[in-house]
């Protein structure tokens, strides 16, 4: 990515602040996404995501060339203009389908069965470049193999390898698109593996850089470790993103290691199910000690939640099965996240990153190294 679309602006030890410049849309780094798979975030609009510090969302591939299909987004001028979004959008490439969804894995692509009505689907790098484009997205990934964990090396570097010769088709089908293309490192939780993956992103050339197949089930320790050798070999101006995660504990040591871009689906599914982020972790407010609290979900947020509703109303809409209490927890937890991003940023241009995760993990009871 060229100067003019992303500079990093502070660094405190690996970790960075940077801005990103997607067709005139702006997004400051480090940064949350949140996901909207099918050009929705979950139970709000896009005027309540802008109002949460929002900057850019996901949403994915597969699931709109499905539904609605890429030629209904097309003919609405793109998926900015048939949302209603005025941030930025990357787009995933649909390779995580091949993950979740179990599709046959080939040279040539993947045949998958659409989880909507069972009919046959093919998806390769080719198809991927071309819908993405369809959808106008900001960032676009390329068609990757998510390596399922746990793996052996040997699955995992053929996972591996067959995700760069796919990048490379991505790279060439991208062609004169506008949009910014990230490549996708692979290789399981074998670092060496990961590293060869880098090198030959980076010889083919990318705009930004991803790490995929993490947040699959392995555990923290090989995640970090995994982080600790990859990161620092991965081009400084270039934006990083670490694809799936994950929660507040998650971004916090991602970050702490230099890692710029993350998406989950914790802060609006567990929204639905009424756990909602604070301070020093989750509220189950499902639980009945809830039913006659009526201080705010968490005092001093911020939120408009907080401001209005409180604990003992969100528990009663839960239990009553009302839309709004979902709607409500969903913008409670969405504000938490951009929240913890702003405050991320303002530690790393201040020089206090390293007090910041120390504060952030007491609250916890984590240990902090």
């Amino acid at each position: 990515m060229t100067a003019d679309r992303f500079r990093v602006v502070a660094r405190d030890g690996g970790a960075r602040c940077g801005e990103m410049s997607l067709d005139g849309r702006r997004v400051d780094t480090p940064a949350f996404m949140p996901v909207g798979t099918r050009g929705t975030v979950k139970a709000v609009d896009p005027g309540e995501l802008g109002a949460s510090g929002t900057q850019i969302i996901v949403s994915n591939t597969f699931h709109l060339m499905l539904r609605p299909g890429s030629d209904l987004v097309r003919a609405h001028g793109g998926l900015h203009r048939m949302m209603a979004w005025d941030g930025a959008i990357l787009t995933d490439s649909g390779g995580f389908q091949v993950f979740s969804l179990g599709g046959r894995v080939r040279e040539e692509g993947v045949d998958l069965r659409s989880p909507y009505d069972g009919s046959p689907v093919r998806l390769d790098p080719e198809e991927s470049m071309r819908v993405q484009r369809d959808l106008g997205s900001d960032i676009v990934m390329v068609f990757d193999e998510c390596t399922a964990w746990p793996a052996d090396r040997e699955t995992a570097a053929d996972s591996m390898r067959r995700s760069l010769r796919w990048a490379r088709r991505s790279r060439t089908a991208h062609g004169d698109s506008p949009a910014a293309l990230f490549g996708i490192v692979q290789g399981g939780t074998w670092p060496e593996l990961r590293i060869e993956s880098l090198d030959g992103l980076r010889a083919i050339g990318f705009d930004g850089y991803a790490i995929g197949g993490l947040a699959v089930g392995e555990p923290m320790e090989q995640r970090l470790e995994v982080l600790d050798a990859l990161v620092p070999r991965m081009p400084a101006g270039a934006p990083r993103y670490l694809m799936g995660v994950g929660t507040p504990e998650d971004i916090v040591e991602a970050v702490w290691r230099g890692v710029d871009l993350f998406d989950c689906v914790l802060p609006t599914r567990n929204a639905r199910n009424a756990h909602l982020f604070v301070r020093d972790g989750v509220l189950r407010l499902r639980n009945r000690r809830f039913r006659g609290d009526t201080g705010p979900v968490e005092p001093g947020c911020g939120c408009p939640v907080c401001a209005r509703f409180s604990r003992a109303y969100l528990h009663h809409l839960d239990r009553s099965n009302e839309i709004l209490g979902a709607r409500l927890a969903t913008v409670h937890n969405l504000w938490h996240y951009q929240k913890l991003m702003a405050d991320l940023r303002a530690a790393v241009r201040a020089g206090m990153l390293s007090r910041f995760r120390r504060e952030f993990r007491a609250a916890r009871g984590l240990p902090v190294a």
